[in-house]
């Protein structure tokens, strides 16, 4: 009996001094990181309301139609496999394409939003309002988001959950570090406000410059290498038009070197995709 008393106190003395700390946050999973990459490349493209397992359900789907289509037309279930796979890559080039396609967008016009929050300060307004009114002065391409602030802000009167609905209708690097700013000094409040967006207008009008040079000079070299990798597979779709090269690959000697194909094709892409690409700012502070 005295064992179980004294096992009994240590373990209520261990659970007391265990609820005096609270545990470490752990590294973010990889699955979760991809996950949260894939969404914010859905909200650059326009598709913000598709969830990322819906995505990749109608990729799978669409290579699969690819998959039967190819068979019937060529009776060549290697060839027919092969664009099935390109087929499935497809809806994430398109996307991935789309959503840098807005990044550069945006990267134009935060310097001028910037200066619009910075000149809303400087006048006197309060933060909702400057805020509110880059929606009616702001640039085309982000009144829609900030006038969903604004209405959120009309209808809850809550700053601070205005603010992260609008970063996450953004989804962007920039706004994150600028809502944080404004959730900062809302909170704490401070004069360092109009200093910190001056700077930070600044630095973003830098990288615009420097990254509009490298993407000049990169982007026939970019253009180049996409058509080098397509240049076989189309000659591939070609040549299953013919019923003797169909069966040429239709054979394990054939269908291995389809799979040798895709993979150095893969393989020269993503490596040329590494080596060409600019450094991008992570969401840190989502």
């Amino acid at each position: 009996m005295g064992v179980i008393c004294g096992l009994l106190l240590a373990a209520g003395l261990l659970s007391i001094w265990l609820s005096c700390w609270s545990p470490a946050p752990g590294p973010r999973p990889a699955r979760a990181r991809w996950t949260l990459g894939l969404q914010d490349a859905l909200v650059h493209a326009g598709a913000g309301s598709v969830t990322p397992v819906g995505f990749i359900g109608a990729s799978i789907l669409l290579g699969t139609v690819v998959l039967l289509l190819g068979f019937v037309l060529t009776s060549s279930l290697p060839i027919a496999g092969a664009f099935a796979l390109i087929a499935s890559a497809g809806p994430w080039a398109l996307v991935r394409s789309r959503a840098a396609h807005h990044r550069a967008q945006l990267r134009e016009v935060w310097p001028e939003v910037v200066d619009h929050l910075t000149s809303g300060v400087r006048a006197g307004l309060s933060l909702p309002e400057a805020v509110a009114q880059i929606g009616e002065r702001g640039p085309v391409e982000l009144r829609e988001p900030f006038r969903a602030f604004a209405q959120d802000y009309r209808s809850s009167g809550r700053f601070e959950e205005s603010l992260v609905a609008l970063k996450a209708r953004l989804a962007d690097p920039v706004a994150d570090r600028v809502v944080e700013a404004l959730r900062i000094t809302r909170d704490v409040g401070g004069t360092d406000l109009g200093r910190l967006l001056r700077t930070l207008s600044t630095f973003l009008r830098e990288d615009l410059r420097t990254r509009g040079e490298l993407e000049a000079r990169q982007s026939w070299t970019v253009a180049g290498a996409r058509i080098a990798a397509a240049g076989p597979w189309v000659v591939l779709a070609l040549l299953a038009t013919r019923p003797e090269a169909a069966a040429a690959y239709n054979t394990p000697m054939g269908a291995l070197v389809l799979g040798l194909g895709a993979a150095c094709s893969l393989v020269a892409y993503q490596l040329m995709l590494r080596i060409g690409r600019l450094p991008q700012d992570a969401r840190v502070l989502r």
